[in-house]
């Protein structure tokens, strides 16, 4: 099992424009690092979270979205999100998210999260959304984490 196919670790660093005016990261860009580390670890694997095509237009919204902060992060600070694929179905894929503030050698955990993604089809005409089963191209490279 290649190791990649369940967890993904993604380092960003805190922009001016991602802070409040305490210099304190917004609450809405945990969310917001969260799916760039899905997005990097769909990559990863060789896909695109939005793959279009003449055969496929399918895409991946959230259907529930956690986060709980322990620590705030400030602007500049260096912040590696661990993503880990806690679970596999039919139609959808759950991951759970640890944010890690990075300070020369050490890592504090400030933040835990989650996303569950159903997999759905658009209707290229009428832009309606139907949960269809993840492509079997995708599913059979994506792993839970043990």
């Amino acid at each position: 099992m290649n190791q990649k196919s369940f967890e993904f670790k993604l380092i960003r660093q805190v922009e001016f424009a991602e802070t409040d005016l305490a210099g304190i990261m917004h609450y809405s860009n945990f969310f917001r690092f969260m799916e760039a580390a899905e997005h990097a670890f769909f990559r990863s694997l060789g896909f695109s979270i939005h793959e279009v095509d003449q055969y496929e237009n399918i895409g991946w919204p959230r259907v529930h979205a956690t986060c709980n902060f322990s620590h705030p992060l400030r602007f500049e600070d260096l912040v590696e999100i661990h993503l880990k694929v806690k679970e596999k179905k039919e139609k959808t894929l759950a991951y759970s998210f640890k944010f890690y503030l990075v300070n020369e050698d050490l890592k504090n955990e400030v933040a835990k999260g989650e996303l569950i993604v159903a997999c759905v089809s658009r209707n290229k005409s009428n832009g309606s959304m139907t949960s269809i089963p993840i492509p079997e191209r995708i599913f059979r490279e994506i792993n839970v984490a043990p």
